[in-house]
């Protein structure tokens, strides 16, 4: 009987596919040391979205949390991180000085192997991240990215085939990228059994018998289980499950409906499932005060016409639920295919499947194709790297005209390395300016996370976690709600809502859906201070206030840009429509709606 390996991506996959990788290490540590007790020695401990996240949301050190995880998993246990090529672990990629430190640092902070993709599959840009990560002395786990559409969404069905990436093999192979074992990574779950099992017979025959072959997917389309049957079939070593109440949905499959679904086979996950039952209890009963989104518990089967990654899924309609436009979704979700066909079929999976989705929501906010999302824009114009198929060259012209940058066929590494803006010596500026020392930790979260980044090492970021409101009574209900890192004390009885102390008269529907007030909203002329000739600007958009570009009182000029707000992991220059003096009406952190009043011109 084959014993079949498996890492457990509960706590980074996991956490980024359904809480959006919102969860503080204090709550979810004690589940670490469960899973320890359980026998696992193989876990996901952070990269991707988690390393950003704990400074934009938790308010947390992502270095501090990989030291506290290496302690909770033990000292031999295999602490495995993404990255994500030359991008590392952000949404931009990076100059060669960042990506070294970045194999460095983790390095140091206790990670054991780096699991390295590029989401074009663009061998070059594995080829310098694979080389810092075995010289930092880490495993390397080099990755292909799968994907697929339905059919006649697929190029006629010559994009993303086993063949596809057995080339891609090949070519890592040919480049002399050093690693340890190799993954298929299809992080939409919208592969087909026949594709993944095939691929991995393929990638049997092109490696030597000693190399371990690694299969990833999610059960977002609700093929997990059944595409990890066909992978071990083809000849798989390894696989990716997770926990409850992080699996299933829009994560990996669950390690105990694994085990049911090869009982009676010739394999084995060779593990005591009620050890793995106890430590599912003990993650459950950690996980108990999250709100656990409807859609991350479900089978979605349009996925195969929109392929989105589970991290993604559940990221983007919590942005849109705080945002107060999770109606748009489906439009959002149904534009979706449409840029992964004419952008060059890169594998969804980030940063690429936030590039499609940002494209997407634009398409549906401001008309198809008349507002370009920056990532988007870049990548068909081969500043990421070479898509699979050339895009559409109707949209590589419009993205053009819209950015002002030439299309180019550079590698990444020469761009980033001739950017000024990019590499130690700015982050160290940065950090300069602010005042923070200089320390290889802080450089790379300068580098990584940009200005969120200087924000958290200056003690001014803010805690965004979404928890389960409480009710304490049956007649009245109190609430803590949080928003924007912001706690609001809320407490309804009959008609009256305190909301911070101040009582309001509210007439509440079940559910979500209204609450009225009887409070009357000031009129332009009041907000304007009383002068009925100011010019109200209006943010054209939801998101959150980022930073304003201006001094409050200052002289602006008409087209001038006085404000950028953030949606959807994107950031937009609010301009001034008129020149005058200027009094912003809303602060960072502020959450926007569209709309809302952001500044007054007199």
């Amino acid at each position: 009987m084959k014993k079949i390996k498996f890492m457990l991506t509960a706590f980074r996959d996991g956490f980024q596919s359904v809480y959006g990788a919102r969860v503080l290490s204090k709550d979810f540590l004690p589940a670490v040391e469960a899973a320890r007790e359980a026998g696992i020695t193989h876990f996901e401990a952070g990269g991707g979205a988690i390393f950003q996240s704990a400074f934009f949301y938790n308010n947390e050190n992502a270095f501090d949390v990989m030291d506290k995880f290496r302690k909770a998993a033990g000292k031999d246990a295999n602490l495995q991180t993404l990255a994500r090529g030359v991008n590392v672990v952000g949404l931009d990629s990076q100059s060669s000085d960042i990506i070294k430190l970045h194999a460095q640092t983790f390095k140091k902070h206790g990670m054991t192997t780096i699991r390295n993709f590029d989401a074009l599959n663009d061998v070059n840009n594995l080829i310098y991240s694979g080389k810092c990560i075995k010289e930092a002395g880490l495993k390397h786990e080099v990755s292909l990215a799968m994907m697929s559409l339905a059919p006649g969404w697929d190029k006629e069905g010559k994009v993303h085939t086993p063949e596809f990436y057995a080339q891609k093999l090949k070519e890592i192979i040919k480049a002399g990228i050093e690693f340890d074992s190799v993954v298929f990574k299809d992080a939409s779950g919208t592969s087909t059994p026949a594709t993944v099992r095939e691929t991995i017979k393929l990638a049997k025959k092109i490696l030597p018998p000693e190399a371990e072959v690694c299969f990833h997917t999610h059960e977002t389309a609700g093929n997990g289980a059944t595409c990890y049957l066909a992978a071990i079939e083809g000849g798989a070593d390894r696989i990716d499950l997770s926990m409850s109440p992080a699996s299933g949905g829009t994560c990996q499959t669950d390690i105990i409906v694994m085990w049911h679904a090869l009982r009676g086979s010739d394999y084995t996950l060779d593990i005591d499932i009620n050890k793995i039952i106890k430590a599912e209890e003990v993650f459950k009963d950690c996980m108990k005060d999250y709100f656990l989104p409807p859609e991350a518990t479900a089978v979605e089967p349009m996925i195969p016409f929109a392929p989105m990654p589970g991290g993604a899924l559940t990221a983007n309609t919590q942005m849109m639920r705080d945002n107060g436009i999770l109606d748009k979704y489906p439009e959002v979700f149904a534009a979706m295919g449409e840029a992964v066909r004419r952008g060059g079929f890169g594998t969804s999976v980030t940063p690429v499947s936030q590039f499609y989705f940002q494209q997407a929501f634009n398409n549906v906010m401001f008309g198809p194709w008349k507002k370009f999302a920056e990532g988007y824009g870049k990548m068909v114009l081969g500043y990421f790297g070479k898509t699979p198929v050339p895009p559409d060259p109707e949209i590589v012209k419009l993205a053009r005209e819209q950015t002002g940058l030439p299309p180019t066929t550079k590698t990444v590494l020469e761009i980033n390395d001739a950017d000024p803006k990019k590499g130690i010596a700015p982050a160290k500026a940065k950090l300069a300016t602010a005042g923070l020392p200089a320390t290889d930790e802080n450089i790379f979260i300068a580098a990584a996370c940009g200005d969120k980044g200087i924000a958290f090492l200056k003690g001014e970021a803010k805690t965004s976690i979404r928890k389960i409101a409480k009710k304490t009574d049956a007649k009245s209900a109190h609430y803590t709600v949080i928003i924007g890192g912001e706690r609001f004390a809320v407490s309804l009885e009959d008609s009256k809502a305190t909301v911070n102390g101040t009582p309001y008269d509210v007439r509440v529907k079940e559910g979500i859906e209204a609450v009225q007030t009887s409070t009357k909203t000031a009129s332009p002329a009041a907000a304007a201070g009383g002068n009925a000739a100011a010019a109200e600007v209006k943010s054209p958009l939801p998101g959150v206030v980022v930073r304003a570009l201006l001094q409050d009182g200052a002289q602006v000029s008409a087209g001038q840009p006085i404000l950028v707000v953030e949606a959807m992991k994107m950031e937009t220059e609010i301009k001034a429509q008129t020149g005058g003096r200027i009094s912003y009406k809303v602060k960072q952190g502020d959450q926007l709606q569209t709309g809302a009043v952001i500044a007054v011109i007199s």
